[in-house]
């Protein structure tokens, strides 16, 4: 066989792949295990995006017109799932990054009819997928504090996420955010405060479920600083 002929069904194979739901070469989810926790459930929880610039169709994804709550790296999805079942009357979107975790979590929500998982940046997500002022409610747990200041700029909240979150929210809707790291947690209400879109709550009882981290946290005797961010600004 000739190389022109190798290059050929390399071309091929790579336009093929193309052709497939975008999320669906990406993630190589276990389908067996999706489908078997599914079975009870009329519709896929896995989101799977045909382009990277359009808007998500929130109706045709949920089936449903419901208030939307969003979990910025919902990682294994337990503490995702179990706010699903805790409000069967709102619709649930978990975003995940990482592979491992987001199999975990696709499996949790194929048993509950009001979540669904994507997996991808949540940062993205925020400025390109969800349309704006369609998100009722933003939580931000335990995210990745990079500590080292040369790795800053990889923390994901930023003013400009910050604009992205105030676009998706509907007026009066919230943001929540949970962190052990101290510095990261001032450091965010710092950039929240420059941001005339949100006033800052300082909440005085949180109930909800216990995230896998806020477990390990409070097993370690680490202090877990809240805050939430509330939408004041007019809808624009």
């Amino acid at each position: 066989m000739s190389i022109l002929d190798n290059a050929a069904r390399r071309s091929f194979r790579f336009l093929s792949l193309l052709r497939r739901p975008l999320l669906s070469f990406l993630l190589s989810v276990r389908t067996r295990e999706v489908e078997s926790a599914h079975c009870k459930q009329i519709s896929s929880p896995l989101i799977e995006v045909d382009s990277l610039i359009d808007r998500l169709d929130l109706q045709k994804i949920f089936g449903r017109d419901a208030p939307l709550h969003v979990d910025l790296g919902c990682g294994d999805g337990s503490f995702l799932c179990a706010l699903g079942q805790r409000l069967p009357e709102k619709s649930f979107l978990g975003i995940e990054r990482l592979l491992g975790r987001f199999r975990s979590a696709a499996v949790k929500a194929a048993k509950i009819r009001n979540v669904r998982v994507l997996r991808m940046e949540s940062s993205y997500v925020v400025r390109y997928l969800l349309p704006r002022r369609s998100v009722e409610t933003f939580y931000l747990l335990f995210p990745d504090p990079w500590p080292k200041r040369r790795h800053w700029r990889r923390r994901i909240v930023t003013p400009d996420l910050l604009k992205a979150v105030s676009q998706a929210l509907i007026q009066g809707g919230n943001l929540l955010i949970a962190t052990d790291h101290l510095s990261y947690f001032e450091k965010i209400k710092e950039i929240a405060r420059a941001n005339l879109d949100f006033a800052i709550v300082d909440p005085a009882r949180v109930d909800l479920p216990q995230s896998g981290f806020a477990r390990i946290f409070r097993q370690q005797g680490a202090a877990i600083h809240w805050l939430e961010l509330l939408k004041v600004s007019p809808v624009r």
